[in-house]
């Protein structure tokens, strides 16, 4: 929420949505396929809320939720940007799962905000797979956080909402 609350500051409209699994009350996730679907259906009813082009909202998310959005995008779905939140790169201690293969078709700005200490995530590592991404790439390292970046939320917040106020489609807006 405090990100939430970072970004509306910014005059920006924010949208949190649930996966299917989740309004299901069920733990384990969708298929990708449906996953990435809810994002695409849920941004383009934001845009045409909003009565803006996709192209002008930056979709991102936590964990899962970012990785899924940034599938989303690299599968060909309009957006601004990417907010990446403690990116899943590979599971705990399996650093031969990379979940990075969409990387290379990432063109729009992308924030990383990770933990120096996230288990799904090592720095050395981390930046090594952003090398792939062909769009700009901005991380933000939170010193000693762990995946969940535990007491760490306003620091998150701060680094989300200083990338976006700087950002062409949201610095000047009134």
């Amino acid at each position: 929420m405090a990100i939430d609350d970072a970004v509306a500051a910014l005059g920006a409209t924010v949208r949190r949505i649930d996966f299917p699994y989740r309004l299901a009350g069920r733990r384990a996730p969708d298929r990708p396929d449906v996953l990435v679907a809810t994002v695409v259906r849920e941004a383009r009813s934001l845009a045409d809320e909003a009565g803006i082009a996709p192209g002008r909202i930056f979709v991102g998310g936590r964990s899962m939720g970012g990785r899924i959005c940034s599938m989303a995008v690299a599968a060909g779905m309009s957006a601004a940007g990417l907010v990446l939140v403690s990116y899943p790169l590979h599971p705990p201690g399996r650093p031969d799962r990379l979940r990075t293969e969409h990387f290379g078709s990432l063109d729009v700005p992308c924030l990383f905000v990770s933990g120096t200490s996230d288990a799904f995530a090592p720095p050395t590592e981390l930046e090594a797979a952003l090398a792939a991404i062909p769009g700009p790439v901005t991380v933000r390292w939170l010193e000693g956080g762990d995946h969940g970046l535990r007491r760490r939320d306003g620091e998150a917040a701060e680094a989300v909402a200083s990338w976006l106020a700087g950002q062409p489609l949201t610095s000047s807006a009134p």
